[in-house]
């Protein structure tokens, strides 16, 4: 089980890539001759940035993330993804 101090800590990284969804955005669209769907694509980059700081969270403790963590991890995503989608979908560049 993610440790209440780590989930508030990644809730508020849910947070503040919702608010920088318009950085995210425009970087991908840098690149969008590449890449077929931005929203998309930003959304991966900002899930991964989401999972690196996570990962940082535990190793910081010194700690390894087990599996049950890692599941629970993508049920917090899954439960806040159509709020990181509508942040892209209405990220002002």
């Amino acid at each position: 089980m993610i440790p209440q101090t780590t989930r508030k800590f990644i809730d508020s990284l849910i947070d503040y890539y919702i608010s920088e969804a318009a950085s995210y955005k425009q970087m991908v669209r840098t690149y969008s001759a590449e890449v077929e769907d931005v929203d998309a694509n930003a959304f991966g980059i900002i899930v991964g940035c989401i999972y690196s700081g996570f990962l940082q969270a535990y190793q910081n403790q010194k700690e390894t993330p087990l599996l049950e963590d890692t599941q629970e991890f993508a049920q917090m995503i899954k439960v806040r993804a159509a709020q990181i989608k509508r942040g892209i979908l209405d990220a002002k560049i």
